[in-house]
């Protein structure tokens, strides 16, 4: 069981992650929807395609852009289809 923890709460947990580039890409049922509020950010990968992301808010406390997925990937990156990233301090493992 994989999880992904900030600011002292499990935002994301599960046994079936895809492993790209050294991130674990969860299920976006596997995260707590509650913590997740939209951002207007994106960015470009060559091979994966545009990813859009999500800022983080555990007890008051906000994690600018700290979850990403692809909602349209690539061809080559379509197993992160429907599934959520994290860095900037969340910890995963």
């Amino acid at each position: 069981m994989v999880e992904a923890r900030w600011n002292g709460a499990v935002i994301a947990r599960s046994d079936d992650t895809v492993v790209v580039e050294g991130n674990h890409y969860f299920p976006l049922e596997a995260v707590d929807a509650a913590v997740l509020k939209p951002s207007a950010t994106t960015s470009m990968c060559p091979w994966k395609g545009t990813a859009e992301y999500y800022t983080l808010v555990v007890d008051g406390a906000e994690n600018r852009d700290a979850a990403w997925f692809y909602a349209e990937p690539k061809e080559k990156a379509a197993a992160i289809k429907g599934r959520v990233a994290f860095w900037r301090g969340v910890t995963v493992g």
